[in-house]
């Protein structure tokens, strides 16, 4: 929600990098990610200090800025469905005859005069950007309208609200401050836009809520939740799965993007067996599991933040206190360099084993079940 507005009052250079440098911090225009200077981050065994480790937070949350814009909706763009297509395979660096093959659109020479087109509209982009600049100059209201959300499900007059007016909409709807009650859903349209933009900024971007958990929270701005709900769902800020089971930030979807990327690292990776536990740091609860291939841990994990875990208790904890409250961690890999012959599943079921009665992951202290 913030970051479109930080992205476009960002300069053409910040853009295209995809950050702002601050006096103390690193900004993601993409996500509002903050980087602090003079901090050393660690990533995947290497230590980064800040200036580099934003642009490896851009390339694994994003992929890239181009990556980013290129899902943006196509009113926020202003690209047809035919231009997306084309900028991503050129962005692949693939030439005019394999575009050709693969859209099927006319010959090599057309995708060619579609390359002249797009930089035709470059050329006018440009024009046009010195006119806005220009009549920002003369015109103050022109750079205070309301930017659109990034997963906006219209894009329409609804928009034409200046920040100014956007301030005066909340002070009439929230006479106690946005962190009090909201008067009354009974208004414009624009108005509710405006609105809707304030109540979504109290949830987490990275969380995936239940359906109680999501009206607790806007229960707290006001009575007909249901109705803040499913505005929120059809004005394009939230999704859900299909039964109301749980409920995310559209934008927090970019995390879950990159799938093709992810299935060829998880490919390329070596395969270890071992014993893995999942901690929950608010109560101290463990659960402790096997894989023979111990790059399931990030299955694990994908199942927890979809809503989808078989272990209902530890899904429930997952959900009421989030990401950030879970530890996943690798107890011990299987040893069978020795024994080419071991029965390497009847091993790492003994190796659990041994962890199990070690740990005691049951009742108050874990989530697995005790065999009879």
């Amino acid at each position: 929600m913030k970051n479109l507005d930080l992205f476009w009052n960002a300069s053409l250079e910040e853009m295209k990098c995809g950050y702002m440098e601050e006096e103390e911090v690193y900004t993601c225009l993409l996500c509002g990610e903050k980087i602090e200077k003079g901090i050393i981050y660690p990533d995947d065994g290497i230590l980064y200090e800040a200036s580099k480790y934003i642009r490896v937070h851009i390339e694994k949350t994003h992929q890239s800025v181009f990556d980013y814009l290129i899902r943006l909706n196509k009113k926020v763009t202003g690209l047809t469905d035919h231009q997306n297509t084309l900028l991503r395979l050129f962005f692949e660096g693939k030439n005019d005859k394999e575009i050709q093959k693969e859209t099927g659109i006319g010959s090599a020479s057309t995708i060619r005069n579609h390359r002249f087109a797009l930089k035709e509209k470059e050329r006018q982009s440009k024009s046009f950007l010195v006119l806005m600049e220009l009549l920002k100059e003369k015109d103050k209201k022109t750079s205070s309208i309301v930017i659109p959300h990034k997963t906006a499900t219209m894009v329409d007059d609804r928009y034409v609200v200046t920040e100014k007016e956007s301030i005066e909409i909340l002070a009439k709807y929230f006479p106690e401050g946005t962190d009090g009650p909201l008067t009354t859903f009974s208004m414009k349209e624009k108005h509710k836009l405006i609105v809707l933009r304030e109540i979504v900024k109290k949830l987490e971007g990275r969380r995936i809520y239940t359906e109680k958990e999501l009206n607790q929270i806007l229960k707290t701005v006001y009575d007909d939740y249901v109705i803040l709900r499913r505005y929120l769902i059809e004005y394009g800020f939230l999704d859900r799965k299909g039964d109301g089971s749980a409920y995310w930030l559209k934008e927090g979807e970019e995390m879950l993007n990159n799938r093709k990327e992810a299935v060829q690292t998880y490919l390329d990776m070596k395969k270890e067996a071992g014993v893995y536990q999942i901690k929950n740091k608010m109560n101290q609860m463990i659960f402790i599991g096997s894989s023979m291939n111990l790059k399931s841990l990030n299955g694990r994990q994908f199942e927890l933040d979809m809503g989808s875990h078989p272990i209902k208790k530890l899904q429930n904890d997952y959900n009421k206190y989030g990401k950030d409250a879970f530890t996943f961690e690798v107890l011990q890999l299987l040893d069978d360099k020795e024994d080419e012959n071991i029965d390497k599943w009847e091993a790492l079921k003994k190796l659990e084993e041994k962890w199990m009665n070690e740990l005691q992951p049951y009742g108050e202290k874990g989530y697995n079940t005790k065999k009879a």
